[in-house]
């Protein structure tokens, strides 16, 4: 038997190696995947042109996974740094890497990610277009924005952002609705802008058939883009971004008939009481579809520590259906990411999405919590570095502030509970001044 992606092999009963792969990571059957990926509520990103690929499956059922965004920009255009970051971000453990470069040789990067990178691979094009075509955005044709999301599909990308919802239709309630801070998507700003420019229909919704053929030939999973995502808590939830999940609700539908697999975006900004009702919005309108969200953030006001109001809004939206994080970092709204807020964003985000998977009971999650409790109990501090989400920072903090006694901290020394209530149910004396 033959098949197109893996939703077609699902829908016909077959178990691809990707699902194999995948489910083993899960601790799940390979047939419970095969279920959810030919229902549309899971996913596997997998381009046949990506041969290094380590799969992972995407869906609300499953372990809660996390994008790395890199990429060059003009004022930041080292590709040995963002390759050098793409290495750190995989040995962290991110699940994907999204190439969002805006500057440079953008193919020669897109392809090297491809053909060394084992994370899924995802991208833009329409910045790409901008980037390759070199010209006014109101010169690029549509046959030319179509031209480099095949061109990124023949690449090896496993997944693509494509910013189809953003109708006409959609942009007139835009402006008959405005908001305080207008459309904050890069995506949706460029495609807004061309519409506006041109007069036309946004290329991608008005051939959204060949954009799903080029996904169907290569596998590529459609990353439905929300171009009017909330750029602050004053527009989350209003006409725009209900009006564009709509939208995108339909265009699942759509891609789901010709076996295309679906990622549904979202916020954003958003305060945390709205946080549930939007993912159970999501997951209706869209039929149970993956959602992947950045963030959400849910405060304006932490430029610098935006990675710990993304971690909030993460570990919310995931523990209620989420199942995608874009993590975001210390550098959000303020410039290019470097190495060290790579490290802070990638582990803000895993916290989220580890704390999301124990509130949703996701097999095995909490394991790793009862391990570590063990080990604080017996004071085992080796065990304790090992078992830590981050090691080598555990480490150098107790290094930094070694205590008098190597069984116990310079916090409380003595006057540790733990190696108290040990010693005092083994039958010991406790002197706590005499010691």
């Amino acid at each position: 038997m033959t098949y197109t992606t893996q939703m077609h092999a699902a829908r016909q009963g077959i178990i691809t190696p990707e699902m194999e792969i995948a489910a083993k990571k899960e601790g799940i059957p390979a047939e419970e995947l095969r279920h959810y990926i030919a229902e549309g509520k899971a996913v596997i990103p997998a381009n046949k042109q990506h041969q290094c690929l380590n799969p992972n499956a995407i869906g609300s059922m499953l372990k809660t996974k996390i994008n790395v965004n890199l990429g060059t920009s003009r004022d930041w255009k080292d590709i040995d740094m963002e390759l050098h970051k793409v290495r750190q971000a995989v040995d962290m453990g991110a699940e994907s890497i999204m190439d969002l470069s805006s500057y440079g040789d953008t193919r020669a990067f897109r392809q090297k990610l491809t053909q060394e990178c084992p994370a899924i691979i995802g991208t833009v094009p329409i910045y790409d277009a901008v980037v390759y075509y070199h010209k006014p955005l109101k010169d690029i044709t549509s046959e030319e924005w179509l031209d480099i999301v095949e061109m990124h599909a023949k690449d090896g990308v496993d997944f693509m952002t494509i910013h189809v919802g953003i109708n006409k239709n959609t942009a007139r309630r835009f402006k008959e609705n405005r908001r305080l801070t207008n459309i904050v998507s890069r995506g949706g700003s460029i495609i807004f802008a061309w519409q506006e420019m041109t007069g036309q229909e946004n290329p991608f919704y008005k051939h959204y058939d060949r954009i799903l053929d080029i996904c169907r030939k290569y596998d590529v999973t459609l990353s439905l883009g929300d171009a009017c995502r909330p750029g602050c808590l004053a527009d989350a939830g209003d006409i725009s971004q209900i009006e564009e999940l709509v939208t995108l609700g339909e265009l699942t539908r759509r891609a789901w008939e010709k076996d295309v697999q679906v990622i549904i975006e979202g916020p954003g900004h958003m305060p945390l009481n709205q946080i549930e009702a939007n993912m159970k919005i999501q997951q209706t309108v869209c039929q149970g579809a993956p959602f992947y969200v950045l963030g959400p953030l849910v405060t304006d006001i932490a430029p610098g520590y935006d990675h710990i109001t993304a971690a909030i809004g993460g570990a919310i939206a995931a523990s209620c259906g989420a199942s995608f994080l874009c993590y975001v970092t210390p550098a959000e709204h303020l410039r290019l990411p470097d190495e060290k807020d790579v490290k802070e964003g990638i582990i803000a985000s895993k916290i989220a999405a580890h704390a999301a998977d124990i509130a949703k009971g996701v097999k095995g999650a909490s394991d790793w919590d009862s391990a570590m409790s063990t080990a604080r109990k017996n004071l085992d501090w080796e065990e304790m570095f090992r078992l830590c989400i981050d090691p080598e920072k555990a480490r150098q903090y107790r290094e930094e502030a070694k205590p008098e006694k190597e069984d116990t901290c310079s916090m409380c020394g003595n006057f540790c509970a733990v190696k108290n209530m040990n010693r005092i149910l083994d039958g010991e004396i406790v002197n706590i001044y005499d010691e």
